[in-house]
């Protein structure tokens, strides 16, 4: 190396003024270069184990203190390089394969699970409640929406318990059967309490709508029980003067079509319907019809129903009432008007379809009660006055004209 330098030299000398130059610029250049890469060559192999050999080496010059002190110098200037270039995004001119892999990315944090909510309400997409719903599409849940599903208690008739007053009382009750007609007179009052209960349970749905996911028909078992109870007759012991059973078995399909003047015919149906006061003879009296029926409405103020029978034999050859459909009728329709939320009045007329028109009349008014006020809120509890005239009031008067006035409490819709 000391050979070469003393030729360079000499011929540095011996150059002309111009190639002189030329020559000492290209030794610095080369003199750079050399000093360049073995000071990067230092830093890449002091960056490999700058925790290991760069400071126990320095350490190991104890006796030296001058040279010591430049080593933890030059460690340390090595150190401060290493984190500039770590610093530094990557790209080409980087020495990234020499340095050392990059690091691995973080992993992305999980999406969190949304917490499951437990609600004590059924969703609004299934809910026979939902004022959404047209008032029969709730009664007898047409649709979709309006279904509750099978097996849960809802209510029929209202639940009433109401005093009645009446222009006569059937003290001792006939009819053309001879085994069918009392011996002997009771002093009932005109006066007494009515307590009327009514229940039903679908048992079926989907039966003929299978393809039809919109619109729901069913299957029902309906039971109504009506007691007129003597409470103001203590002479008497206060008895129940005649309690009516009717069980019902009903069929409805949603059969939706549009009418003249905005009406809407919503169900039609079939039920099968018997009706027995449940006494021995001489007071039994029962019938069994097969009923057809119909429901239309015209938004939610309006909504007519009706019905058309046929009574049906009795089995055993024997008759209780032999001209209970002359006398009670033989068709009903029943009309509905919501006069506004917490007021409504309905008309009911039976016929019997025969020249001599008997049948009956019933005019009613149900009035809201017991509203919290807030919104939502639906109180099922009404101010329920009625007015009837005719036959059949119960099944025991099947065959006696009556007027009555009641006056009471009713649950209606629950």
């Amino acid at each position: 190396m000391k050979l070469t330098n003393a030729r360079a030299r000499r011929r540095i000398h011996s150059a002309t003024p111009p190639t002189k130059v030329t020559i000492i610029t290209l030794y610095l250049i080369a003199a750079c270069t050399i000093s360049t890469g073995a000071t990067a060559h230092n830093l890449i192999n002091s960056t490999a184990d700058d925790k290991t050999s760069g400071w126990q080496r320095c350490s190991s010059l104890g006796a030296d203190s001058a040279a010591r002190l430049s080593c933890f110098d030059a460690w340390a200037a090595q150190q401060s390089a290493s984190m500039r270039l770590a610093s530094e995004p990557a790209s080409a001119n980087n020495l990234t394969a020499d340095v050392g892999p990059l690091a691995a990315p973080t992993p992305a944090k999980a999406p969190a699970v949304a917490p499951v909510v437990i609600t004590m309400t059924a969703p609004e997409a299934h809910n026979c409640k939902n004022p959404i719903f047209s008032e029969l599409s709730r009664f007898w849940e047409l649709e979709a929406g309006s279904d509750c599903g099978t097996f849960g208690i809802r209510g029929y008739h209202p639940i009433a318990l109401s005093w009645i007053g009446s222009d006569s009382v059937n003290e001792q009750p006939t009819s053309p059967t001879p085994a069918n007609n009392a011996t002997s007179a009771q002093a009932f009052k005109t006066t007494e309490m009515r307590i009327g209960v009514s229940v039903r349970t679908k048992i079926a749905q989907g039966l003929l709508t299978q393809d039809q996911p919109l619109q729901r028909d069913s299957l029902w078992f309906g039971y109504s029980q009506q007691s007129n109870w003597q409470l103001f007759s203590g002479d008497l012991s206060r008895p129940f003067r005649t309690t009516d059973h009717e069980p019902e078995l009903i069929y409805i399909y949603p059969t939706d079509l549009a009418l003249p003047l905005g009406w809407r015919l919503r169900y039609s149906g079939i039920s099968f319907n018997h009706q027995s006061n449940g006494q021995p003879l001489p007071l039994s009296r029962s019938w069994n019809r097969t009923i057809l029926m119909a429901g239309m409405e015209k938004g939610n103020t309006f909504h007519v129903q009706g019905k058309l029978w046929y009574r049906t034999p009795d089995g055993d050859g024997t008759d209780d009432n032999p001209d209970i459909a002359n006398l009670i009728g033989r068709a009903e329709v029943m009309g509905y008007w919501n006069v506004n939320p917490d007021n409504a009045l309905s008309l009911t007329l039976r016929h019997s379809l025969r020249a001599n028109a008997n049948g009956s009349t019933r005019v009613e008014w149900l009035k809201k009660l017991g509203s919290s006020g807030f919104v939502g809120s639906n109180s099922g509890l009404r101010l329920h006055t009625q007015l009837f005239s005719g036959y059949g009031d119960s099944l025991i008067d099947y065959n006696r004209r009556r007027t009555v006035l009641s006056v009471g409490l009713s649950l209606v819709d629950w």
